[in-house]
């Protein structure tokens, strides 16, 4: 199918609209309002398949009409513990001690929902996130900074001055918060093809030469 999708993003995350805007795709902005409490023994990719979809219904049931509503949801699992928003300085500054000097996971649960059929596709990108051994006066510098208290985790893999993950070899966007390859897969399920060469947009918008989105987009294995 040729048509371009009208998309509309469940979200307000300024990197989700970055990053959607690297696809070609037009689309507007519509948050979603949901509970987004943690269920009783609720797993990681549980919990964000969940969230996304629930967003995606929100908002299309206030929007009845539209052509696919995107969305998504990211969190930071550090040891089986998931890792929200930090309240304060101190929470901050815990998250990113615990965090430091190992690697932990990224779960971004997707969403594409396309009100006309009522077809809802869900995919979901689990991404390991080795952080470097950072030292607590340049960690301090961050949190001063004030860009943790909106970030799952407590960090942005995108920050500019305090670069917090080496050597990643996963979905780089994934983290930031909407993984493209995996958003071009499920909106071709939907009968809609890519408008630009999303792996390339992303690598060169990212700075990031990406070792995943052959295995994402063509189901071929890393290595």
């Amino acid at each position: 199918m040729s048509k371009k999708p009208k998309l509309i993003l469940a979200s307000n995350s300024p990197r989700r609209k970055q990053l959607l805007a690297l696809t070609g795709w037009d689309f507007e902005v519509h948050p979603s309002d949901i509970n987004e409490d943690l269920l009783p023994a609720e797993s990681p990719g549980g919990y964000v398949l969940r969230l996304a979809q629930g967003k995606a219904r929100e908002v299309a049931r206030l929007n009845g009409g539209s052509e696919i509503i995107l969305a998504a949801d990211t969190t930071v699992v550090d040891a089986d513990a998931i890792l929200g928003k930090p309240v304060d300085a101190p929470e901050a500054a815990s998250m990113l001690r615990g965090l430091r000097g190992h690697t932990h996971q990224v779960y971004t649960g997707l969403a594409v929902y396309r009100s006309r059929t009522d077809k809802l596709v869900t995919d979901l990108c689990v991404t390991d996130v080795p952080m470097r051994n950072y030292p607590d006066e340049e960690m301090l510098a961050y949190i001063a900074s004030g860009d943790p208290h909106d970030k799952a985790g407590a960090y942005a893999i995108q920050h500019p001055d305090f670069h917090p993950v080496e050597n990643l070899t996963g979905c780089f966007a994934s983290v930031m918060g909407l993984p493209l390859c995996h958003l071009a897969r499920s909106i071709g399920k939907l009968g809609f093809n890519a408008q630009v060469d999303i792996p390339a947009e992303c690598q060169s918008a990212l700075d990031y030469d990406c070792p995943a989105w052959r295995t994402i987009l063509l189901e071929e294995p890393l290595g």
